[in-house]
């Protein structure tokens, strides 16, 4: 299980634990073993135990969700979310513009590098919803797109 090595009086000590049952170790002292009896019940270490939060992914839909639209709805209207958490440096468009799928959005900080938010939607701007400077998580609305 363990091995030290102990000077006691100028002489040297090789012990190795080799079990623990209960209160009883059995120990190994420089090639002689030994029954020791323990005070206090010693517990063995245990390894813990990685407990890890639910993660459900940050769109705007449930996966059952079919990803395609009738023909009779509305297109082009939705939110675009922020695909990573980060600072807005920049925002390049203003409610009530006309956009196209690809346009560029807002320019967002995330580790220290630059990335362009584009337009996945085609419409116009209802609502933009942060400003430059604020910081946003993943997965937190941006901009709201309508028809």
């Amino acid at each position: 299980m363990k091995k030290f090595k102990f000077v006691i009086q100028g002489n040297e000590y090789e012990v190795e634990i080799l079990n623990v049952e209960e209160n009883i170790a059995e120990v190994e002292v420089n090639g002689t073993t030994y029954k020791v009896e323990v005070e206090k019940k010693m517990q063995q270490t245990k390894t813990p135990k990685l407990v890890r939060s639910v993660v459900s992914p940050s769109t705007e839909s449930h996966s059952s969700t079919a990803k395609t639209s009738s023909p009779t709805s509305q297109k082009g209207a939705g939110y675009i979310k922020s695909p990573l958490p980060g600072t807005i440096l920049n925002v390049f468009v203003k409610e009530g513009d006309k956009v196209k799928i690809g346009d560029k959005l807002l320019l967002l900080e995330a580790m220290k590098m630059e990335n362009n938010v584009n337009a996945d939607k085609e419409g116009i701007v209802k609502s933009i919803k942060v400003k430059v400077g604020d910081s946003v998580l993943e997965g937190d609305m941006l901009i709201e797109i309508g028809v």
